[in-house]
C-alpha cells in the first residue's frame, strides 16, 4: 500500500483557485446586498416590458446579470472554434472580446440614458477639471470608474497593439470624450463634464493595471504549425 501523500498543487494554480474563489465570494456578496433593488425591476423585465425594466438602473443591472450565462456561452463557442482552427490563447481571446461587449455596452447604455427634460433643456457643458468631481459623490465617482473599465481590462488582452498603459488611457479619453460629445449634441438633459472623461480614463487604466499579467503581447502572434506542410510558392 502507498502511504506517500497525494502531491499538492502547483502553487500558480492554488494562487488561481483562490483568486477565482474570492471572486466569487465578492460577487455573490454584492448580488445579496442589492438583491431588494434588482428583483423589484425583476416583474417588469421579464415581462418584457421597456418601462421599469431598460429605463431603470436596477433594471439595466439585472439584466446584464441574467445574460451573463449567455455571455459565457458565446465566449466558448468562440473558443472551441478558435481552438478547432489551430489558434493560440482561444480562450483569452475569446472571453476578451465578450467580455469587452458584455462589460461596456450596459454602462453606455445607462450613460446614455436620457434624462427627464432631455430635448428642452439646455446643453451644459463643464469644462473645468476637477471641479465636479465633488459633487459626484462616491457612488458617481465608482460608476464612472466602471463605464470603461472592461474595456481596459480586455482591450490588451484582445490587441498587442494596446498593450500599454499610455494607449489604454487614450482609448478610455477618447471613448468618454465622444460620449460626452453625445450627450451634448442629443441633449440628453446631462451635463458633458470634463471630468467624466478623466474619471472614466483612470478607470480604464486601473482596469488595464489588474490584467496585465494576461496582456497580448508580439510573442503570442499565432506560428505556423510545424506539422502542417507549407505551401510552395507559385511558380
Amino acid at each position: 500500500m502507498n502511504h506517500n501523500p497525494p502531491p499538492s498543487p502547483p502553487p500558480r494554480r492554488r494562487r488561481r483557485t483562490v483568486l477565482l474563489g474570492a471572486a466569487v465570494l465578492a460577487l455573490a456578496g454584492a448580488l445579496f446586498a442589492v438583491r431588494g433593488p434588482l428583483m423589484m425591476s425583476a416583474p417588469r423585465c421579464m415581462a418584457g416590458r421597456w418601462h421599469g425594466c431598460y429605463d431603470t438602473f436596477n433594471g439595466v443591472v439585472l439584466m446584464t446579470l441574467v445574460t451573463l450565462p449567455l455571455a459565457v456561452l458565446v465566449a466558448w463557442a468562440l473558443a472551441r472554434r478558435r481552438r478547432a482552427e489551430g489558434a493560440g490563447s482561444a480562450w483569452r481571446l475569446s472571453l476578451a472580446e465578450v467580455g469587452t461587449v458584455h462589460g461596456t455596452v450596459p454602462f453606455l447604455w445607462l450613460t446614455m440614458m436620457p434624462g427627464g427634460a432631455a430635448g428642452t433643456a439646455p446643453a451644459r457643458v463643464s469644462l473645468v477639471p476637477l471641479r465636479d468631481l465633488a459633487t459626484m459623490g462616491p457612488l458617481g465617482i465608482a460608476g464612472n470608474l466602471l463605464v470603461f473599465a472592461a474595456l481596459g481590462f480586455f482591450a490588451p488582452m484582445r490587441c498587442a497593439a494596446l498593450a500599454s498603459l499610455p494607449r489604454v488611457l487614450a482609448l478610455g479619453a477618447g471613448c468618454s470624450a465622444l460620449v460626452e460629445t453625445a450627450q451634448y449634441v442629443l441633449r440628453l438633459d446631462r451635463v458633458s463634464s470634463v471630468d467624466d472623461v478623466l474619471v472614466n480614463a483612470a478607470g480604464a487604466v486601473l482596469a488595464a493595471l489588474a490584467s496585465r499579467r494576461w496582456w497580448r503581447t508580439t510573442r503570442d502572434a499565432p506560428r505556423p504549425d510545424p506539422r502542417r506542410p507549407v505551401p510552395e510558392p507559385a511558380r
